[in-house]
C-alpha cells in the first residue's frame, strides 16, 4: 500500500456509511446526486456484492466485488472532479456491439454517467450483465453485501473543479 494511504476498516456498517457520505460530500452537488443514485441502482443490481471503497489520489472508487480482492470487481463507480463514470475492470474483453465503452487500456474500459438513469438503459444493462458473466469469481448466490472502506489517500486531487474567474475590463 502506498505510504500516503491508510487502510481504515470501519468499526460498524453505520460508521462505514458515514465515512462514505463524507467522501461523497467532497463533490459538487450534481455529482453527489449521480453517485448516490448510481450506488442505489448498483446495490440493487448486486445485492450480495462487497462495495469496496477507495478514496485515492485521483478518484473516489466504489467497486462491486464478489470477494475482497480488487480483481474480483465486476464494475466500479468512479468519481472525479470532471464527472462520474462506470468502470469495467475487464472491459477490454467484453462484447460491446453498441460501442459504448471508452478508453484504450489493455484491460479497463468505462462509460460516462451524466445521470444514474444511464445504468438502466438496456444497452448498458447488457454490458453490466456481460461483465458479471465474464467475472472470474461469481457473485455469491445468497447473503447480503457489505461496505468495506479499503483505502484513503492522505493526498488527493480536488474533488471539485476550480471556479472560473471572470476578467473585468
Amino acid at each position: 500500500m502506498p505510504r500516503d494511504a491508510k487502510s481504515r476498516p470501519a468499526s460498524s456498517p453505520a460508521a462505514a456509511e458515514k465515512q462514505l457520505a463524507q467522501f461523497i460530500a467532497k463533490f459538487v452537488t450534481r455529482h453527489q446526486t449521480v453517485i448516490r443514485a448510481a450506488r442505489k441502482i448498483l446495490r440493487k443490481r448486486f445485492p450480495t456484492a462487497i462495495e469496496k471503497v477507495y478514496d485515492n489520489y485521483n478518484f473516489l472508487v466504489i467497486g462491486y466485488c464478489a470477494t475482497e480482492r480488487s480483481s474480483d470487481c465486476v464494475v466500479s463507480l468512479v468519481a472525479a472532479a470532471n464527472g462520474v463514470g462506470l468502470s469495467f475492470y475487464y472491459g477490454a474483453s467484453l462484447p460491446d456491439p453498441h460501442n459504448l465503452l471508452l478508453g484504450s487500456g489493455k484491460q479497463n474500459r468505462f462509460i460516462r454517467l451524466p445521470s444514474a438513469e444511464v445504468l438502466v438503459e438496456p444497452q448498458v444493462r447488457e454490458l453490466i450483465d456481460a461483465a458479471e458473466a465474464h467475472a472470474r469469481t461469481p457473485m455469491p448466490a445468497r447473503g447480503r453485501g457489505r461496505l468495506l472502506i479499503h483505502m484513503i489517500s492522505k493526498k488527493q486531487r480536488p474533488r471539485r473543479k476550480p471556479l472560473r474567474r471572470t476578467r473585468l475590463s
